[in-house]
């Protein structure tokens, strides 16, 4: 199955954009946002502030599977039980 990318639901600070990418690259998330902030600085505010608002449109939520949809539950089964007797006729 291809990796898809993501903006992440549970790893993030803004929109999720550099909590997707590092799961996307498979790193850690604090060195993608260092490394967002580096950027930020070196090249000016403006041109990566504009490409963070853009990649937080484009890139498509995390879709997280809530537990009742992964859930495996059955429901308990009845003790093994004789079964009742038969009505008496009388």
């Amino acid at each position: 199955m291809a990796k898809k990318l993501y903006r992440s639901k549970t790893d993030r600070k803004i929109a999720g954009v550099c909590g997707g990418l590092a799961e996307y690259f498979d790193i850690d998330s604090t060195l993608c946002r260092l490394a967002y902030l580096f950027l930020l600085i070196i090249t000016g505010v403006v041109p990566f502030v504009l490409l963070y608002i853009v990649a937080a449109i484009i890139m498509p939520e995390e879709v997280v599977a809530t537990s009742a949809t992964t859930s495996h539950y059955e429901a308990p089964k009845a003790p093994d039980m004789p079964p009742p007797p038969p009505p008496s006729s009388s």
